[in-house]
Formats: structure tokens, C-alpha cells, sequence
């Protein structure tokens, strides 16, 4: 009998394939080219253009629009890879809403931005899909670098370094490259393994060597880079996850959401794939909202996400959160976990009310029951490998300027190192520019 959202515990087949083929189809169509014409054409094209400052990667957002309306798509996927080489992924899975195009005149003027992430996406699809790389080394140099870490971070370093000549291995720990791109979106986003096809079109520069299934601590030690290569970026991301310190948090159905992602993000048919009948997330960023849509998606009869501080505090956007709701998702705010409740298995957890006194969170005292077969843990993650050799702060490499670590010849950039936000583009910002200073003391 083929299961439905209404069987007890956490099972697959909840939905049929036509049905979960709908659901994690691309959450937003790509423009077509008279689409894109329209929507550049709504671009002032402002001279001291917010929407540069708000772009963490300083794409030149004005110009690749009017290349675009100007009917030069490749001059304008040109401009926003010279910035960001992996400006497709990040025109599917940038928060927009909350950087160029909240900073976007028309936004001010009408609350109606131009549409600059679906733009983007336009221009750098066709060149992506052309097999067209727009770039090309310089001389060698003799240089070597290792980079640890195929995600953004280190995907924008080695392309980078490439480019200027030197010869990068990038190492990785899990089977694949490509990081948060191939492991941590929500499938929605980045249909078609676009994440894998992108890592493809950045490897055709030449002279980056990609080795999987090599580890930071436990296949690499950083003082053999350090003798080995001529300089280190350690851009490894964060694979720790931090623990609830709730009672009963080792319960059967208690999973992490970053593995739960994972495991959704590989998989070969979503029908397989397992879910509750009763989901809560615990949490408030991104993952925590990808995490609990995607649930949904697959056909889970109820969602809840528990966030412990208020909404104006969720660090998911506004606009990730109605996206959530819309799909059915429940909120919770004001309430922490103190319970996990079953026997063996999951089924359900006890919640408790909270308050802020100044920057503290304390109980109330109120508790409540919320049902539960799964939960899903999305508070937030830590260095599952701290190099000894190197200053920490917040739990995170310490960096100054350009990702320079407390140890000479050693740089650091994304999620693992500290300052910055933990978003796909700010990553690849902190690799190109660290790239950029790496290169700079190569050769002086």
C-alpha cells in the first residue's frame, strides 16, 4: 500500500513522482530573452548605483543590465563573472530581497526592484550552456597552492589563482566538489545538477586539480601543506553541528538538517526518500527554512519550525519565512527545546516559552507539547577540525584583511572563517580577494 502524508512515522512514498517532480521543480522559471529585455529595461542605470555597494561581490550591476538590454548577454555574463565566477549559482540562491534589490532605486520609488538575480541568471545561463569560458591563464609561474575546501570559498580562490598562473590542488572531504552549492541548497533552487555542471565550467581554466575524500586532520595536516605548497587557503566550511543540550536529544528521528539537505540533495529519486508525518525544525537560518519546505515538499502532513528568539530576529529573510508559510509551513517563535520525548523513537518534544531580559534569553516556565516522529536540528554549525597551528576567535579562524590567519603563507575565507556573513556570495568574495593577496605576496 503506497504510503500518504497521514502514515505514522518517518517513511518514503508520502507522495507519488509526478507530484514531488512538481514540488522541487525551479522555484523561480528563468526569463526568456524578451523577458529579459523588459526587465532590464525597467534599470535606471544609476551612476553611483546602490545595488553595487549591496552586492558582496561588487558586481558592476548597472552594466551587465544594459549589456543585456543592449542585446550583448555575453558581454554582460562576462562582467558578472569577472566579479563572481560562480554568479550562476548565486543568481538562484542570493538573497536578493535583502541586498541588490532591496538597495535597487525602483524599490525605494515603486517597492518593485528590477528583477537583477533573475537577470543575472539569464546572462550567465547562455554562456554556461554555450560551453563558453570567457577566460584564460596567464603564464606559469611555478607556484603551487594548496586550497582545502571545493565549496565557494575556495572554488572562487582556486579560479582565481589559476587564472594568474599558478598551479592549485584543491582538496575536498566528501565525494564531490562544490560544497554548500552541491550539498547545502534546497533542491528547488538549484535544479538539474546545476551545482556539479557549474563546478565542470569552472575547472575548464585549467591547472586546478581536484582530490576528494581528503579531510583537514585527518587526511591533510596543515603543516605538510605548508611544506608542500607555496601557500594554503583553508575555505573547508564548518562540519560540525552544535548540539540541542536537550534531554533526549540522541532519540531515534533526531537528524541534523544539514545532513537531511545532504541526503535530499543526492538523492536519485525523492519517492525513496524518508520523511516524517510530524516534522519540527529547530531554528531560524536558511537551512532551518530549507530544511522545513522541503519536508513540506516531499509530503510531510505537518511542519513546524521553532525558533527561540522573535521574527524580527529570524536571521532567514522575510521573504524565505513567507515562502515557508505559503508552502504550509507553522511558526513558532519565542520558544526553546527542553525535552525530547519517546521511547527510543521520536515522538515529540517538549517546548518551552522564552523572554529576552537585554541580550539573554531565559525560560518562562510555560512549556508545551508539540508531536514530532522527526526532528530536525538547524542551530547553527562549528569547525569540525581547528587547526591548532592557528588563532581562533567566535569559534572560527581568526582572518585580518584579505583572509590573512594568524600563520605566514596561510589565508582562510567562508563559513569557517571569522567576520562576514554566511552566505554562498560573501564566500566568494573572501576567496577571490584572498586570492588576490596571495598572488600579490607570491610574486613580490
Amino acid at each position: 500500500m503506497t504510503n500518504s502524508p497521514f502514515t505514522p512515522g518517518i517513511v518514503p512514498a508520502r507522495l507519488d513522482g509526478r507530484v514531488l517532480q512538481e514540488n522541487f521543480a525551479d522555484l523561480h522559471a528563468p526569463l526568456d530573452a524578451h523577458e529579459a529585455l523588459v526587465a532590464a529595461d525597467r534599470c535606471y542605470f544609476c551612476h553611483d548605483a546602490p545595488c553595487i555597494t549591496a552586492c558582496p561581490t561588487t558586481i558592476d550591476i548597472p552594466l551587465f543590465i544594459r549589456q543585456i538590454a543592449t542585446g550583448t548577454p555575453e558581454a554582460a555574463a562576462k562582467t558578472i563573472f569577472d566579479q563572481n565566477i560562480l554568479g550562476g549559482m548565486c543568481a538562484r540562491v542570493c538573497p536578493t530581497e535583502t541586498l541588490c534589490e532591496q538597495a535597487c532605486v525602483r524599490e525605494a520609488a515603486e517597492g518593485k526592484p528590477v528583477e537583477i538575480g533573475r537577470l543575472q541568471r539569464y546572462a550567465t545561463d547562455r554562456v554556461m550552456a554555450a560551453g563558453v569560458h570567457p577566460f584564460s591563464r596567464a603564464p606559469q609561474t611555478g607556484k603551487r597552492v594548496a586550497v582545502v575546501g571545493a565549496g565557494p570559498a575556495g572554488l572562487a580562490c582556486a579560479h582565481r589563482l589559476a587564472m594568474k598562473g599558478h598551479e592549485i590542488d584543491l582538496f575536498d572531504a566528501r565525494p564531490k566538489g562544490g560544497g554548500l552549492n552541491e550539498y547545502g541548497i534546497a533542491t528547488y533552487k538549484a535544479t538539474d545538477g546545476f551545482a556539479g555542471a557549474e563546478l565542470d565550467w569552472l575547472m575548464q581554466i585549467g591547472g586546478i586539480t581536484l582530490h576528494t575524500g581528503r579531510a583537514l586532520g585527518r587526511d591533510l595536516s596543515l603543516d605538510g601543506l605548508c611544506a608542500d605548497y607555496d601557500a594554503v587557503f583553508l575555505g573547508m566550511g564548518l562540519g560540525g553541528v552544535n548540539a540541542l543540550r536537550a534531554a533526549g536529544e540522541d532519540r531515534s528521528g533526531v537528524l541534523d538538517a544539514v545532513d537531511f539537505i545532504a541526503d535530499l540533495r543526492q538523492a536519485d529519486d525523492l519517492v525513496r526518500l524518508p520523511v516524517g508525518r510530524n516534522v519540527v525544525v529547530i531554528g531560524g537560518g536558511m537551512t532551518a527554512i530549507d530544511a522545513a519546505v522541503q519536508s513540506k515538499l516531499l509530503g510531510a502532513e505537518s511542519v513546524t519550525v521553532l525558533y527561540r528568539r522573535d521574527r524580527a530576529a529570524m536571521p532567514a529573510s522575510r521573504y524565505e519565512q513567507d515562502l515557508a508559510a505559503s508552502k504550509g509551513v507553522r511558526f513558532v517563535f519565542n520558544a526553546m527545546p527542553i525535552a525530547i520525548l519517546g521511547n527510543g523513537a521520536v515522538t515529540g518534544v517538549t517546548v518551552e516559552y522564552t523572554r529576552a531580559e537585554g541580550k539573554s534569553l531565559i525560560g518562562t516556565g510555560e512549556t508545551f507539547d508539540i508531536p514530532a516522529d522527526q526532528i530536525l536540528k538547524a542551530i547553527g554549525q562549528t569547525l569540525a577540525t581547528t587547526p591548532e597551528e592557528l588563532n581562533i576567535t567566535g569559534g572560527k579562524i581568526a582572518v585580518t584583511g584579505p583572509g590573512r590567519t594568524s600563520r605566514k603563507g596561510v589565508w582562510a575565507g567562508g563559513d569557517c572563517a571569522a567576520g562576514g556573513e554566511d552566505l554562498t556570495v560573501t564566500a566568494v568574495a573572501e576567496g577571490r580577494d584572498a586570492a588576490e593577496d596571495m598572488h600579490d605576496r607570491l610574486m613580490g
